[in-house]
């Protein structure tokens, strides 16, 4: 993880409002490289947050049978969880490393939308390129797809069966994008939320196990937290871009 490019005028983010949160992502394990030190920090001051992972990671483990390796993610995304006071996890079986942004995964984010309620929903960058290299196949289509989904389950007349099975439509107010490279925001993670983090991402111990090439989490976290925290000067922060989606529009510009 390397810190993004910072924009002048980069803020830090008022989270007084985000009281329910909704992590859309690829793969057990995907939060947990700086994004659950922020969601740590909000269920801290009373947010309650859920997860929902599109795939089950079954293709991430070499030499690991898919099924043994779902079913060790899973138990190792559940330790993460409760290391950050995420209550509710639910994992998908879409195929790991070849989702495809399409029809069935907008439909899956709509219906966590519209039952979870939140107003904050959290994603992964959808950008080809990150800050920390090439970004991978599946969380481009988990980002375009949860940008998508939201959106969706807005709208009344998009996947009318939702509706039909009691899931009204329901507007999050912003979206938040983690790994951003033109980050607007950015928040403290400094003291117990970092280390709620850390501990989140060892919590993969298998997973990681089989990356003998992967730092130490420790290490990982604290450096890249410490070099984002430079642009809001604190210790340690996390970087994300914010859109807000129910702002008022910009007025059209008068002609003449």
């Amino acid at each position: 993880m390397t810190t993004p490019d910072v924009p002048p005028g980069l803020a830090t983010f008022d989270d007084d409002a985000v009281r329910r949160v909704l992590c859309v992502v690829a793969h057990p394990d995907d939060m947990e490289y700086g994004a659950s030190a922020v969601v740590a920090r909000w269920v801290d001051r009373g947010a309650a947050a859920a997860y929902l992972l599109l795939t089950g990671g079954e293709a991430g483990i070499e030499g690991m049978d898919p099924d043994e390796t779902r079913r060790v993610r899973a138990a190792e995304q559940q330790h993460a969880c409760a290391e950050v006071g995420v209550e509710e996890l639910e994992i998908l079986d879409h195929p790991d490393g070849t989702l495809v942004h399409g029809l069935d995964l907008r439909h899956d984010v709509a219906r966590a939308v519209r039952r979870f309620r939140p107003d904050t929903v959290v994603v992964m960058t959808w950008e080809t390129e990150t800050p920390w290299g090439l970004n991978q196949a599946d969380h481009r289509a988990a980002g375009l797809a949860a940008v998508d989904g939201v959106r969706d389950a807005d709208n009344t007349w998009v996947f009318r069966d939702l509706a039909d099975a009691g899931l009204g439509k329901w507007g999050a107010d912003r979206l938040v994008v983690m790994g951003h490279p033109a980050p607007t925001h950015g928040v403290d993670v400094s003291g117990e939320p970092l280390e709620r983090a850390i501990r989140s991402l060892e919590a993969h111990e298998q997973y990681l196990a089989a990356l003998p090439w992967h730092p130490a989490p420790r290490d990982m976290l604290t450096g890249a937290t410490a070099a984002q925290g430079q642009a809001l000067g604190v210790a340690n922060a996390v970087l994300f871009k914010v859109y807000e989606l129910k702002a008022a529009p910009e007025p059209a510009a008068s002609e003449g």
